[in-house]
């Protein structure tokens, strides 16, 4: 496939307006950042950490799309970047896991705390999910929200504190959480369906990637699934 060229004026303007450089507007997934990615599907599928459903969504997302440029050449290491705003953008391996500890039916209404690069919600939204996402730095949020757009991606983006989800359009089949908690956000947990799935990094300083399934009103079990490095979840609007 060969360059893809999004964006209109407005978009070029929107982006420069908030900081945003024009290098990012201008996208390719030519023949070698597909075979990289088939590389990196392949390395995750040997490693049993991700369902077939997963994967196969992963590799429809290009990964450099979401990241600076300058990071392009290793956009399918197993690497995190940054992305800015303190914020990073997940190892692949992580993406995979959390995704398949979801569990994701196509129809699932699922909430994301934790916008960043839109690259978790894009593979969400590739699983068949309707994708609603939270994100409180601004930079971030309306940088994402117009590549999601530009990509004619139906991630619908909000700007927002994590902590208080989006009770407006509660309840959630699932809740992913893209940075560490301390502890489980009462919100988050009220917010989820009874039979619903909350996949959240808990702990400080590192986490433990924790799966919660709701089987009743009151009652919420746990299970871990290894230790994982998170930026920390932080509570209000930036």
């Amino acid at each position: 496939m060969g360059a893809r060229y999004i964006g209109t004026a407005w978009v070029l303007a929107t982006l420069e307006r908030h900081g945003c450089s024009l290098h990012q507007i201008n996208m390719t997934d030519n023949f070698k950042h597909q075979g990289a990615r088939q590389k990196m599907i392949d390395a995750l599928r040997s490693k049993n950490i991700a369902s077939e459903e997963v994967l196969v969504a992963m590799t429809k997302v290009p990964r450099q799309y979401f990241i600076d440029s300058i990071f392009e050449k290793y956009a399918y290491n197993d690497k995190a970047f940054s992305i800015g705003e303190g914020q990073t953008i997940s190892q692949p391996s992580t993406v995979a896991i959390q995704s398949t500890l979801l569990g994701v039916r196509w129809g699932d209404k699922i909430l994301e705390v934790g916008t960043g690069s839109g690259y978790q919600a894009q593979v969400l939204h590739k699983l068949g999910a309707n994708v609603f996402s939270i994100e409180r730095q601004k930079v971030l949020f309306e940088k994402t929200r117009l590549l999601l757009r530009s990509l004619g991606s139906s991630v619908q983006t909000f700007y927002g504190d994590g902590y208080a989800g989006l009770p407006l359009y509660a309840p959630f089949d699932k809740i992913i959480v893209t940075c560490g908690a301390p502890s489980v956000p009462a919100a988050l947990a009220a917010q989820l369906k009874i039979g619903g799935i909350m996949v959240v990094p808990l702990g400080i300083p590192k986490q433990v990637m924790t799966k919660i399934v709701r089987t009743d009103e009151n009652t919420f079990e746990k299970t871990s699934h290894g230790d994982f490095h998170f930026v920390p979840m932080l509570q209000q609007k930036k």
